[in-house]
């Protein structure tokens, strides 16, 4: 059975999916140089969980993505690293992934920016830097692709014996939108950019968008529309941030769950979701996230067990991870 994990890795993204093929795929990275403070540190020896109550702020209990794949996932190699996009609240800690992890593979959109002016900043430059070797051909190591909408390829959609490989199709961007983004360098037509992901599994569609804003989502409906119509989850758009950004296109994705992120709650569009009465979390209610397809439906878990319990009743029903039930959502 395929799992899909949604990090809670504070103001950025990370997702990971293991395939029924067994293989690793990681779509961005934030917080992948964030140290354990003495609490997390205590309560990792004593097997304690963060605790979330009130309005729950599991966005103060961000998780270190590598420790992750460590701890949880007990792997030491990644299959495919997909950067939905340069921006560094989505390749924080890519230098160390690329140094304690075997990466075989590294998805470049070919979108390309300026170096940022790190003084002052969060952000690591040699995060920067991991990127640019990438991209330059100086990282021999590991094979770097560009693959666009549309794309065939083995082994994201292909496979030796005619299968459709680990199930993912490439939404977006196309090469007009990537030309736009290069020729203008500004934030919005970067975004518009971004990696578009279709996790397609026998419970329905998971939607990873990176940070698409309106040129994005206008082309992958036109082209793309029986993928992303009526998905069964949606990692939304830069974070769920309002951004002056056109949400119409909910009403054509028509998530049966999505989960909004880590931005201030002042910042966050839920007008957008209310006003379709779609159903949706956040991470500061949910921490980390982990989904399970199978015919029978998409099974939800979170990490938040005060979250699962108001919702649920309940904090009997657990995973391999320790998360807890929230629910399975269908067709």
């Amino acid at each position: 059975m395929s799992e899909v994990h949604i990090l809670n890795v504070g103001q950025g993204d990370c997702s990971i999916i293991r395939s029924d093929s067994g293989r690793i795929t990681m779509v961005d990275i934030c917080m992948g140089n964030r140290e354990p403070t003495l609490e997390e540190i205590v309560a990792d020896a004593f097997f304690q969980r963060p605790k979330g109550r009130g309005n729950f702020r599991m966005c103060k209990h961000p998780t270190n993505p590598l420790k992750y794949l460590r701890d949880k996932l007990r792997t030491s190699s990644v299959f495919r690293f997909i950067l939905t996009h340069p921006d560094m609240d989505h390749m924080d800690g890519l230098a160390r992934l690329l140094s304690e992890f075997e990466v075989v593979n590294f998805w470049d959109s070919g979108v390309r920016k300026s170096k940022p002016d790190f003084a002052g900043s969060p952000y690591l430059e040699e995060d920067w830097n991991a990127y640019e070797s990438l991209i330059s051909g100086a990282r021999t190591d590991i094979t770097v692709i560009q693959p666009e909408a549309g794309s065939t390829g083995k082994y994201w959609n292909s496979d030796d014996e005619g299968g459709k490989g680990d199930n993912i199709e490439i939404c977006g961007p196309n090469s007009q939108l990537v030309q736009e983004a290069n020729l203008s360098e500004t934030a919005t037509k970067i975004n518009d950019a971004s990696y578009m992901i279709a996790f397609q599994t026998p419970a329905g569609n998971i939607i990873f968008p990176g940070d698409a804003r309106d040129r994005a989502w206008e082309s992958a409906v036109a082209t793309f529309q029986g993928i992303l119509e009526n998905c069964r989850f949606l990692l939304a758009p830069h974070h769920g941030r309002q951004s002056e950004a056109d949400f119409s296109f909910l009403s054509h994705l028509n998530p049966s769950m999505s989960v909004l992120g880590c931005a201030p709650s002042e910042n966050l569009a839920y007008a957008a979701w209310n006003s379709r009465k779609l159903p949706f979390v956040t991470k500061n209610q949910t921490g980390n996230i982990c989904l399970y397809a199978s015919p029978d439906g998409l099974a939800v878990y979170v990490e938040n067990d005060s979250f699962a319990e108001k919702i649920t009743g309940s904090i009997g029903n657990t995973d391999e991870y320790g998360y807890f039930f929230l629910g399975t959502l269908v067709t």
